[in-house]
């Protein structure tokens, strides 16, 4: 938990102020033209998702699910009714009109609905008391959650690799490059937590049935 929630806490570090300013001009995704709300939406979004980052850690501590289970239920309340809820409704609007090009919307908004989708569906177990159902699918909300994580790093190494295509695969064209680096950094990192996330729950031990 240690290691995560410092990952976490720096990831938090580095994304919120710029948004907490509610300066327009430190906004890292520039608005779409004709669009003046995107602004305002992305902030909803990224002080919602950070909440939902938060009361995620909260979820997945062993010890608190474990000696504290009245407060495991709120965190857990708070994760899907202030976190993930809004700031995936949010992400619907915002991914659709992104600027860094078709490629990255259709997996923007196609993450959102996965994620609203997951955490429906892991809220809903817990209510019909089906917890091993409600633990697999917060597992998979959890993953997309923390996936904008993995998006930060990927994104660069993709950079790394594409910059010196610039006058050859991309023509010239930056435009190209940089949504070409955005895609790829919005595919591979929800793809990929998300698949991570599906591995490990199908190699958790399975209980033997007493059947011959």
């Amino acid at each position: 938990m240690a290691p995560l929630g410092l990952v976490v806490v720096a990831f938090l570090a580095y994304a919120l102020p710029p948004y907490l300013a509610l300066d327009p001009a430190q906004s890292r995704v520039p608005a779409p033209d004709g669009f003046p709300a995107h602004y305002w939406l992305l902030v909803g979004h990224v002080v919602f998702g950070s909440i939902a980052m938060i009361t995620a850690l909260l979820q997945i501590w062993p010890w608190l699910r474990r000696t504290r289970p009245r407060l495991h239920r709120y965190a857990g309340r708070a994760y899907v009714f202030a976190g993930v809820l809004p700031s995936g409704v949010m992400a619907l609007t915002v991914g659709a009109a992104s600027p860094f090009g078709p490629a990255t919307r259709a997996s923007d908004v196609l993450l959102a609905v996965i994620w609203l989708g997951a955490t429906f569906a892991g809220y809903r177990a817990a209510r019909e008391r089906r917890f091993g159902d409600h633990r697999r699918w917060m597992i998979r909300s959890f993953a997309l959650t923390m996936s904008i994580i993995l998006n930060r790093v990927i994104g660069p190494i993709a950079a790394i690799f594409l910059a010196p295509q610039l006058n050859t695969t991309f023509g010239g064209s930056e435009i190209a490059l940089g949504q070409s680096i955005a895609a790829i950094g919005a595919w591979v990192s929800w793809t990929f937590a998300l698949i991570c996330a599906q591995l490990w729950l199908d190699r958790k031990p399975r209980r033997r049935t007493a059947a011959a």
